[in-house]
């Protein structure tokens, strides 16, 4: 599977707020027996009882009782990525509970093949040992090209409870990487590359009044350009120069974030009802070490409306951004496509210097079902995104406007896990999305 960095949950080249997701971005084909397959694993999934002094820290913490239910789900990994081609392999979930019976811990290692990346082995593991406090890693290495390792760490007890600290370090090499080109890209200018990257973000909020936060953040990106691995689409050098595309031999960037940030959401990890509102500037400078001076500004709203008990959540999300600046790199400019904007694409699809996005969707709870003795809300979610890329917003037209349709199939552990397979169509296709995490 793909890594399990993401953007920002806008889209943004310029995240201060990761979403952890095990993805991949599929196509909706799967054999009868790939099925019979699948079924059959899941069905050797088993709950054992553990004792927690032969669990290591941070496996299990003090929230855990003396015995820990663990489940484990074997299941196929089986997909078709335009992107990636196929990859085949299985990969096994270990959800343990602590003692309020939560699923406090999860733990995924994978083993996958794939023509482009060979053999792949990778290791997600997520942690939530309080509602304030949670933090994930990824391993990730295959026999070509690709690799990724990441930790993501989030702390609101960090010295003071008005005090949120984010902590974000990472570093990647995608030989799957796209570009098409700015505002009206084609399919026919598709390019491939290789995105290697390491870099961290570190952001601290201060909570001015209930619900009220003050963010500052500092983030340091510095990203190579190489050699992609699929050999049947043109490099990118091949198809843009330096002039048309800047960065595309490599860039640094040094930044410095401002927010303010409204929150009532009942949960960071699956919302069921409140709001968020965010409204923030990022600037980068030259003689800070960026290779460019440029500017980010960007806000955001999210909305949630339960009815009939949570059984219905009305869900909404408004998002804009706008780069300013010359010579700004292509992957730090307005960027639609992927799993949490525009899900009738894939990453990246769409780059220019500004976005405006709109995604709407209706998560419905079909049923609750107690499988291997863990509950879960099984939700079938349609969705419309809709999201335009132009060089500013007061240009912006109809025409510039992509319109995705979708739906979306959630399984949700709460109050920590939530599995998704998200289906979008565009005007190139289908695109079929698997990870962990709500889309917003």
């Amino acid at each position: 599977m793909r890594r399990t960095a993401s953007r920002s949950p806008t889209g943004s080249g310029a995240p201060f707020f990761p979403v952890r997701l095990l993805r991949t971005c599929v196509s909706a084909r799967v054999s009868a027996s790939s099925l019979l397959a699948g079924v059959s694993l899941v069905l050797s999934a088993c709950t054992t009882m553990v004792p927690k002094s032969d669990l290591p820290y941070p496996l299990v913490d003090r929230s855990f009782g003396d015995l820990v239910k663990t489940v484990s789900i074997p299941l196929p990994v089986i997909a078709s990525s335009p992107n990636e081609g196929i990859t085949a392999g299985a990969i096994t979930a270990f959800l343990l509970h602590n003692s309020k019976d939560e699923a406090s811990t999860l733990l995924a290692p994978q083993v996958n093949w794939n023509k482009n990346f060979g053999y792949t082995a990778s290791l997600y593991g997520a942690f939530y040992p309080t509602p304030d406090r949670s933090w994930d890693i990824n391993l990730s290495q295959s026999t070509k090209v690709n690799c990724d390792y990441e930790l993501h760490f989030r702390d609101k007890l960090f010295h003071d409870p008005r005090i949120e600290a984010n902590v974000w370090l990472y570093g990647f090499d995608d030989g799957s990487a796209r570009f098409y080109g700015f505002e009206h890209s084609k399919k026919q200018d598709e390019t491939n590359y290789g995105d290697i990257e390491y870099g961290f973000t570190v952001s601290g909020g201060y909570e001015l009044l209930t619900g009220l936060q003050l963010l500052l953040g500092e983030r340091f990106r510095q990203v190579s350009i190489g050699q992609g691995a699929v050999t049947d689409i043109p490099n990118i050098r091949d198809q843009f120069t330096a002039h048309q595309v800047p960065g595309i031999n490599g860039f640094t960037t040094h930044a410095q974030k401002l927010a303010i940030v409204y929150n009532t959401l009942d949960s960071s990890m699956a919302p069921t009802t409140g709001v968020y509102v965010r409204a923030g500037v990022e600037v980068s400078a030259q003689f800070l070490g960026s290779s460019a001076d440029y500017r980010h500004f960007d806000a955001e709203l999210k909305g949630y409306v339960p009815l009939d008990d949570a059984r219905f959540i009305s869900v909404g999300r408004i998002a804009w951004n706008q780069t300013l600046g010359n010579s700004v790199p292509f992957l730090e400019r307005s960027i639609l496509g992927g799993e949490n904007s525009l899900r009738g694409y894939g990453r990246n699809r769409f780059i220019d210097s500004t976005y405006f996005l709109c995604n709407i969707e209706e998560r419905i709870r079909l049923f609750r079902w107690e499988i291997f003795n863990v509950t879960a809300d099984w939700e079938l979610a349609p969705f419309i995104d809709l999201g335009a890329i132009t060089k500013s917003l007061d240009t912006i037209s109809t025409r510039d406007f992509e319109l995705n349709p979708g739906i979306g199939f959630r399984a949700t552990v709460r109050p920590n896990i939530v599995g998704r397979v998200d289906i979008g169509f565009g005007n190139e296709g289908p695109a079929v999305f698997v990870g962990l995490g709500y889309p917003f």
